[in-house]
């Protein structure tokens, strides 16, 4: 069965079919969702401020000119929701010394977020993961959950491509020192 494209529904809705946002919300609420609880790291927060993104995106429809995929154009309404809510609660994450980082071989880093990983390796991850802060886990998140090209994370958290790249080779080595407590060595 061919699938419906987005730009369908979103002409159907702007020209007055309200019935046709269903299928957006159905495509994208579970993904919408999944985004903001890594974010703000509460279920229920979540589960509202999800609600909330669709009630925006419904109501902003009309200004979505389709200058990017509305999937992008969603995820980012979506992130800086989550990152206002997370802003107000002023949370404060671990803060780990350059030094520390620049002596973490990109190979360790690499090897901490290797896929093939045994349970006890995706518990420490997971564990490192919630000492990040919102956007680093959320950098992850698009990246090796979702593999979310670079350009496109770029255009929803309002960073440039080589921002996003050199985020991502820090939060490598920030999470292998996080899971492993080293300065660098090959103790994973």
């Amino acid at each position: 069965m061919e699938s419906v494209p987005d730009t369908s529904y979103i002409e159907r809705v702007q020209a007055g079919e309200m019935h046709c946002f269903a299928p957006l919300l159905e495509r994208y609420g579970r993904s919408v969702y999944s985004l903001i609880v890594r974010v703000v790291g509460n279920r229920e927060d979540a589960e509202e401020l999800t609600q909330d993104v669709f009630l925006n995106v419904y109501r902003s429809l009309a200004s979505f000119q389709g200058n990017s995929r509305f999937s992008t154009w969603l995820y980012r309404i979506a992130y800086n929701a989550a990152i206002s809510a997370v802003r107000k609660k002023k949370y404060e994450w671990p803060a780990i010394e350059d030094s520390m980082l620049e002596q973490v071989a990109e190979e360790d880093a690499s090897d901490a977020l290797a896929r093939e990983s045994n349970d006890e390796r995706m518990a420490r991850l997971e564990a490192a993961m919630q000492q990040l802060s919102p956007d680093e886990r959320v950098l992850i998140l698009f990246f090796y959950r979702q593999e979310k090209p670079v350009e496109e994370i770029a255009v929803i958290m309002g960073l440039t491509v080589s921002n996003v790249k050199t985020r991502l080779h820090r939060i490598r080595k920030k999470l292998f020192v996080l899971m492993t407590g080293a300065k660098g060595s090959n103790d994973l």
